[in-house]
């Protein structure tokens, strides 16, 4: 996994001082959480048509009728 630019970088980083490796890793983690913010969220509805064939065949209310009944109270 490792490439010749992480190589060069972790000998860079191993040429500070120890505050200064503090302060990058502070630094990388602000911008790794920058990045996951930025991500688009998912929508529900992007679900929507999933698994339709599996429920064309089935009476809805039977399901559920079954399933409230198997729960036992």
């Amino acid at each position: 996994m490792s490439s010749d630019a992480y190589n060069e970088v972790l000998k860079q980083i191993q040429c500070l001082i120890p505050d200064e490796q503090r302060q990058l890793i502070k630094d990388i983690e602000a911008m790794l959480h920058r990045q996951a913010e930025s991500k688009p969220r998912h929508s529900v509805k992007e679900f929507g048509g999933i698994a339709k064939d599996h429920w064309k065949d089935v009476n809805v209310q039977e399901y559920i009728d079954q399933e409230r009944d198997s729960w036992g109270g």
